[in-house]
């Protein structure tokens, strides 16, 4: 949009005859309405001379009662004696009966004897599973056959479920326990399967995840249990 030429005498006029009428419709308004607004911005009640400590008091004198009415009623609650709801209350000894790693089929006590534990023994599980006393010999003998990069080279080899007992980090998410998925147990005995290519090419297109990857969900009332 081009500028406004103010130069132009007929755009000046235009200008001034929008700012008369501007300001004479002003003082219509003002003359109309003039008595209300000085009628509404003056002060008709007597002042009391109120500031604004007078107004905090009065605020909180109105929640003295309640204050008061409280403090009785938690004296008296204090003196009552607390009902148990039950005689015995689980603690943490209790989640672990049946739910070690030797009872949920992780481990085993004669390979760990960590886990031989009794239950009243409430320390923390061992992350790692036993190493192998052969790997572990390779950090003390002389290089350049052994020492810590030929160890940490033959731990990589190993699979992270092979290594610890539950994952650590959220990079063990995709490959922990690959031989238990479904693909592993129904995978070919000879030759080579190239999933994503026969997915692709197929009529139906590739499919998403099967039902027991996704995460568990909470109940509750948009999921009732059957």
């Amino acid at each position: 949009m081009p500028l406004i030429d103010f130069t132009d005498p007929a755009v000046i006029k235009f200008l001034v005859e929008n700012y008369d009428r501007t300001a004479r419709l002003r003082m219509k308004w003002n003359a109309f309405y003039g008595s209300k607004l000085q009628e509404a911005a003056t002060l008709s009640r007597p002042e009391k001379g109120y500031t604004t400590y007078d107004v905090f008091k009065e605020t909180m004198r109105g929640g003295m009662p309640a204050i008061r009415r409280d403090h009785i009623t938690a004296g008296r609650n204090r003196k009552c004696i607390p009902l148990r709801d039950g005689a015995h209350i689980p603690a943490v000894a209790d989640m672990k009966k049946g739910h070690s790693i030797v009872e949920v089929g992780l481990g085993d006590s004669e390979e760990d004897p960590r886990l031989a534990r009794p239950d009243t023994d409430l320390s923390i599980d061992p992350l790692m599973r036993v190493i192998d006393p052969e790997q572990r010999e390779m950090i003390y003998k002389e290089l350049p056959f052994y020492g810590r990069k030929v160890y940490l080279k033959s731990r990589s080899k190993i699979p992270p479920e092979k290594k610890y007992y539950f994952s650590e980090c959220s990079a063990w998410d995709y490959g922990w326990r690959l031989k238990d998925s479904y693909f592993s147990k129904n995978q070919p005995s000879y030759g080579r399967v190239w999933r994503l290519y026969r997915d692709v090419r197929n009529r139906s297109g590739p499919h998403p995840d099967p039902a027991h990857y996704n995460s568990a969900e909470i109940p509750n009332v948009n999921k009732c249990p059957k």
